[in-house]
């Protein structure tokens, strides 16, 4: 994969996940780790019972009757502020898909807060329930026995959810705060953009590098999407560069991130396949069954977009909420004003760069993948096309999309130049 990224040249450098991270990336994987780590810890703490009872500098000191109402108070008020907790989250996604955009609900169950708080809380519950089964009523049978050492760790448990409990009520009222939403947004795009556009920014003709283009008559291979349908919401290059490689031709992806597909719909071409690519297989159709199954493992479709890869995703959030608030309904040009801020921000960047090149290559230099970035102009008109449209009856939205166009001409390379002037004339005429 190393090679691979250095042989990129100027081609997008954007993130692939591995099993690792997709592990961790659905809301319950936190959550389930921490039950998991908590009902093993319930089972071993009072194994281990004597040996930690040297070490330990306070156990609990009550008896069975005082360490099972201890138990059973903490299980009982965690899985009642569990409910609690759950429900706040709720009313906060509620809250946030209607003032904001329903696309912005990811990020919130992302937020390794609330899956902590959640962790921690259903982690104490879990726990307690284990270290009951483990204390013998003392009362007269040789075998009784209070796992103190256990008791007192869930005293511990039991602080840190306060202390959790805190930072979610925290985490929570500063975040439905639409500039904490607005700002949230644009750092996560331009960390992106920084990762899509890295090249330098000025005139220098980023595009020189290696390059491909089929003739009439070369040879070609369709791939369909197999029998799926989403939005494309991430892609293994390396993967990809391998398929090409292995069939010795160039494969040519079609749709962009974040564009819809469905079953049956070109997802790909593989171009000027060598003469043996397909030696392994018994028949053309076995052949072309098995190019179609490894090509479509390598892209991943998802029910909705997000900002792994996707950068348009992170401008198509932002005007959102800005047209939103420029809705008759809602009638909010303050928090307009603040999405055109943030806009301003991450096109004045974009501005001063030239797109990635579209063609990646292999170790060996040889051009294998040929993937079309966002381009500059595709961002702009994403970005100010609704804005523009829905922002010049007021007042405050014009003026400050005048400001913005007219910094971003000054700094822009000349490409750019001709679609500022367009929406500088839609501004201009429709105050």
């Amino acid at each position: 994969m190393a090679d691979t990224q250095r042989a990129r040249g100027n081609a997008p450098e954007v993130q692939e996940l591995g099993v690792w991270g997709r592990l961790w990336r659905p809301f319950w994987a936190i959550p389930a780790a921490f039950s998991l780590a908590a009902a093993a810890l319930g089972v071993l703490l009072p194994v281990f019972e004597d040996d930690l009872r040297a070490v330990a500098f306070f156990v609990f000191p009550g008896d069975d009757e005082a360490a099972r109402g201890m138990l059973t108070t903490i299980a009982s008020a965690m899985i009642s502020v569990t409910g609690l907790v759950f429900s706040v989250t709720m009313v906060v996604l509620q809250l946030a898909s209607s003032q904001f955009t329903p696309r912005v609900l990811g990020s919130f169950l992302q937020s390794r807060v609330v899956q902590v708080t959640f962790g921690l809380f259903v982690a104490a519950f879990v726990y307690c329930l284990t270290v009951l089964r483990s204390v013998v009523s003392d009362d007269g049978r040789a075998d009784a026995f209070v796992p103190r050492v256990a008791v007192t760790f869930g005293f511990f448990i039991a602080l840190a959810c306060v202390a959790s409990f805190l930072a979610f009520i925290h985490h929570i009222t500063s975040t439905i705060q639409v500039s904490r939403v607005v700002s949230r947004i644009g750092d996560a795009t331009m960390a992106l953009v920084d990762k899509v556009y890295p090249g330098v920014a000025g005139d220098e003709a980023l595009s020189v590098g290696p390059s491909w283009s089929p003739s009439v008559d070369t040879p070609r291979v369709d791939i369909c999407v197999d029998d799926r349908h989403g939005y494309v919401d991430e892609i293994d290059f390396p993967g990809l560069v391998a398929c090409a490689r292995d069939a010795g031709g160039v494969l040519v992806l079609h749709p962009r991130l974040g564009t819809f597909v469905t079953h049956g719909q070109r997802l790909a071409t593989l171009w000027d396949p060598a003469d043996d690519a397909f030696a392994d297989h018994d028949d053309e159709a076995d052949a072309r069954a098995h190019l179609t199954a490894r090509v479509n493992s390598e892209i991943r479709l998802a029910t909705e977009r997000s900002m792994r890869q996707d950068l348009s995703f992170g401008f198509r959030q932002l005007v959102d909420i800005g047209e939103r608030a420029l809705s008759a309904g809602v009638n909010d040009p303050t928090t307009a004003t603040q999405v055109i801020d943030e806009v301003h921000h991450l096109l004045r960047e974009i501005v001063q760069r030239n797109p990635p090149s579209p063609y990646i290559v292999d170790e060996e230099g040889i051009v294998r993948l040929v993937v079309v970035p966002p381009s500059g102009e595709s961002l702009l008109r994403l970005s100010l096309e609704e804005l523009v449209h829905y922002g010049n009856e007021g007042v405050q939205v014009p003026r400050r999309l005048r400001t913005m166009l007219d910094d971003l001409a000054e700094v822009a390379l000349p490409r750019y130049a001709s679609v500022i002037a367009e929406f500088r004339e839609q501004v201009d005429a429709g105050a």
